[in-house]
């Protein structure tokens, strides 16, 4: 739903399939950025030699920029910036259906524990990130649960468990950029100030784009990538 702001051009907020509220959606935000130039309603700007059309939303988690490029009548690609990201935990260790594992904790805009593991698509990722989703380790909030496969230095590949849907998803978007982030915090190499982008493929075969900033445990200037399309539109009548 967008609505009004008085922070920032419009207010997000999604609903989940349970009905529950999410503080943050990246994939969420991707739509409503290319609603934003359909509508015709987004701002202008040149940076460089791109020209962009960008609005900024304000969301549960905090104000996020997004900016839509190469536009055609009905999809686009679409680049949103997520909030400074703070308080990564790594090995936690946690005992799931009577096996002892380690996970990592990253919030995001939303809280996300990542798996990393080998033969991806095998994983019963229902089935174990139900038990993660709702240990007590995580209450009384709960997490998503993101079981990520390295497929080479600058790459990954992600499944995801949902808070709210309570089951698999196609993808994620806090999700893959919280995978993202602790991919490059686990096994990457501190870049210092420069920019650390990472390609990541999800269940659906699309591949989006993530980048970011590292200070220490501060991530910051934290982007994510793909592409929206226009797939319905309707109209509906609201009662008072």
């Amino acid at each position: 739903m967008i609505e009004p702001s008085k922070k920032c051009d419009f207010t997000m907020r999604i609903f989940n399939a349970d009905g529950s509220e999410a503080e943050m959606c990246g994939n969420g935000a991707r739509c409503v950025g290319l609603w934003a130039v359909l509508a015709g309603s987004a701002k202008r700007r040149k940076e460089g030699r791109v020209r962009l059309e960008y609005n900024s939303f304000e969301t549960a988690a905090g104000p996020i920029e997004v900016r839509v490029l190469n536009k055609k009548k009905a999809e686009a690609r679409v680049n949103v910036q997520l909030s400074d990201v703070v308080g990564a935990r790594l090995n936690i260790p946690l005992e799931v259906l009577g096996r002892k594992i380690t996970v990592h904790y990253i919030n995001t805009g939303v809280p996300h524990t990542i798996v990393f593991v080998e033969g991806l698509e095998n994983i019963a990722v229902s089935e174990i990130g139900r038990e993660i989703r709702f240990h007590k380790k995580f209450s009384p909030y709960g997490t998503n649960v993101d079981f990520v496969e390295v497929t080479n230095e600058n790459a990954i590949r992600v499944r995801t468990y949902e808070r709210g849907v309570e089951g698999e998803t196609e993808a994620c978007g806090t999700g893959l950029v919280a995978s993202s982030i602790m991919f490059k915090m686990k096994y990457g190499e501190d870049a210092g100030n420069k920019p650390q982008r990472v390609t990541v493929g999800v269940k659906n075969g699309e591949k989006l784009n993530v980048s970011f900033r590292r200070r220490k445990q501060v991530v910051y200037d934290v982007w994510f990538e793909g592409k929206a399309y226009l797939v319905y539109k309707g109209e509906y009548l609201l009662h008072r």
